[in-house]
């Protein structure tokens, strides 16, 4: 397992554990990795991973400070995107 800069384990989460972690279904997430519109995410010994951190970065991209604020950036629903809207989702204009 690494560890930060402080010492301290980094934590890793498996997909039922990251789901109740972000709030959303097992299949959900699932569906969020296939369409790569998801947190990052490793495979450690054929076992889908995730680090809390990213889970974390992740769900912070969509807050929000009210329903008319853009946001830092979009979470795309779990469906499949074309290019162009992953990549306007990933890099949104202000």
């Amino acid at each position: 397992m690494s560890t930060t800069l402080a010492g301290v384990p980094q934590r890793y989460l498996r997909t039922p554990e990251a789901a109740r972690f972000v709030g959303l279904s097992i299949r959900t997430l699932e569906k969020h990795r296939i369409y790569g519109t998801g947190p990052r995410y490793s495979k450690l010994g054929g076992r889908v991973v995730y680090r809390v951190e990213d889970l974390q970065e992740w769900v912070d991209a969509a807050a929000k400070a009210s329903t008319s604020d853009p946001g830092k950036a979009v979470v795309l629903p779990a469906r499949r995107h074309s290019p162009a809207e992953l990549e306007q989702a990933r890099h949104p204009r202000r």
